[in-house]
């Protein structure tokens, strides 16, 4: 089928810009009804509830996405994919739903974590079960090339989401009230989403066992790989807070929360990327595309380098400014371990559109070895560090962890067959940071609170983009490229570039 790769990243990347938004304007009423305790408290679910989609969710999404772009020329190829992962997904998450709300009666909670997290798995067993026809209808509408309508819909979950969660922290709720708005989100979406692929799909066919013609071994095993792989990439990311959370109390748990909070907005274009690139690539492999794969992946990086470089610059820099504003006083503690994760933040940014290409090929067990190098780091310096430094051991361990991810994905691209650092330009995008350095941090110094927050970031990613342009970090035939497939009403914008690179 025919996919525009760029109109799916601005898709994905919209929505990303539309749910980080939503999260700005929301996150700090949270923290401030829940207090430090309670958001510590949150934190641990949601990182429970991100370990359990990893079996419920990650083959299956990955799965149904990649197969159903590669377009096989077999009899109903493509309901036969959908219904084969639909009665697997069913089968493991009512499974883990069940088990979930029987161990959560269990002594063992109440004495580890308190009676209130009885109420609070029962809940989130509930809220996991339903989030699951979401990922599958979201799946089927990217692999169609549908992801101006399926990544809209996560805009629509958040909103909905914030709403009813607020209205009923407001009145008491607390954490339960907020895994009820999650519920209630995810339940409209997920009705739409089956909308939205209802002509695509033959919904019979989730009746009717697979066809002997099809290899149910290749789609389990890709499956069971992606579940592997996700597992480790998701310990990556909550393994700090699951043993902080016992081990050093809620309130920390809450500030290095925050921190990991504040970190992730780093990763908006990284993950827009990975996500557009698992299907669209997949494509291309079927079809042996392996130069043109080895350019979009040099060139994939080393936009998501610039971007990354002023975006951690900035953050860096209006850090003492962001946290007291944001959370509030409270949370000042906060900056410390976010510094430390800058570092790796960067590099596991890097490593998102790598191995989203990997993924895309099929040959998981090279990312799942990378992959588990860089978690089993991750895990043992934790466990190494967090006893003794608190949540500042946590982040140097989990930075380490993060950036680590660069360095082995990008051996293992090789490995696959493609090389996502021929074209990195890293020279050129160290010179764009050189100049916008003492921009970002001279305005910091001098300008505070919202006043700060309001100039420093236009005027350091001017600086930093108009560096980059004349240094050559995007050249003349990728902007002239860029503006034969954009809407003639941003020309002013594209000629403004190509007068900036001379």
């Amino acid at each position: 089928m025919k996919r525009d790769i760029l109109r799916s990243f601005l898709s994905i990347f919209g929505t990303k810009i539309g749910v980080l938004v939503i999260g700005i304007l929301t996150t700090p009423l949270i923290v401030r009804l829940l207090g430090s305790g309670g958001y510590g408290d949150y934190a641990l679910i949601m990182s429970t509830f991100s370990v359990l989609t990893v079996f419920t969710n990650s083959g299956i999404f990955n799965g149904i996405r990649k197969y159903i772009a590669e377009d096989r020329s077999i009899e109903r190829w493509t309901d036969v994919v959908f219904s084969f992962y639909f009665r697997i997904s069913i089968l493991i998450t009512g499974a883990l739903t069940i088990a979930l709300m029987i161990a959560s009666q269990s002594s063992l909670v109440v004495s580890l974590l308190g009676p209130e997290f009885q109420t609070y798995f029962i809940v989130l067993g509930v809220y996991l079960f339903i989030s699951q026809f979401y990922s599958m209808g979201r799946g089927a509408l990217m692999g169609f090339g549908l992801e101006h309508y399926s990544e809209p819909l996560q805009m629509v979950e958040k909103v909905v989401y914030a709403a009813v969660a607020l209205v009923l922290l407001y009145y008491g709720l607390g954490v339960s009230g907020l895994l009820a708005g999650h519920i209630v989100g995810m339940l409209l979406v997920g009705i739409v989403a089956f909308w939205a692929i209802r002509d695509k799909l033959s919904f019979g066919m989730l009746l009717r066992s697979t066809p002997e013609t099809i290899s149910r071994y290749d789609l389990l095993t890709f499956n069971v790989y992606s579940v592997l792989l996700a597992f480790l990439t998701i310990s990556l990311y909550n393994v700090d807070i699951l043993l902080l959370r016992p081990l050093v109390g809620d309130s920390e748990t809450g500030f290095y929360r925050a921190s990991l909070v504040m970190a992730e907005f780093l990763w908006m274009v990284p993950t827009a990327i990975q996500y557009t690139l698992v299907q669209s690539t997949s494509e291309m492999w079927s079809k042996d595309q392996r130069e043109r794969i080895t350019n979009i992946a040099s060139t994939a990086t080393r936009i998501n380098l610039s971007f990354i470089v002023i975006m951690g610059l900035g953050l860096a820099a209006l850090v003492d400014e962001f946290v007291p504003l944001y959370f509030g006083q409270d949370f000042t503690p906060a900056v410390g371990p976010l510094l430390l994760l800058l570092p790796g933040v960067l590099g596991l940014a890097l490593s998102r559109p790598i191995f989203a290409i990997g993924q895309g090929k099929g040959e998981l067990r090279a990312l799942v070895l990378a992959t588990g190098t860089a978690a089993m780091l991750n895990l043992v310096l934790n466990i190494l560090l967090i006893p003794r430094y608190g949540m500042y051991g946590a982040a140097v361990a989990t930075s380490i962890g993060y950036g680590s991810m660069f360095f082995l994905h990008s051996w293992t691209a090789h490995r696959i067959g493609f090389d996502p650092i021929g074209d990195l330009r890293a020279t050129k995008i160290v010179i764009a940071a050189l100049v916008a350095t003492p921009v970002v941090f001279g305005l910091a110094a001098i300008l505070s609170g919202f006043v700060a927050l309001i100039v420093v970031p236009p005027v350091g990613f001017l600086t930093y983009s108009v560096t980059s342009l004349r240094v050559g970090v995007i050249d003349i035939a990728e902007i002239k490229h860029l503006q034969d497939r954009s809407p003639d009403r941003i020309d002013p914008i594209y000629r403004v570039m190509l007068h900036l690179h001379g």
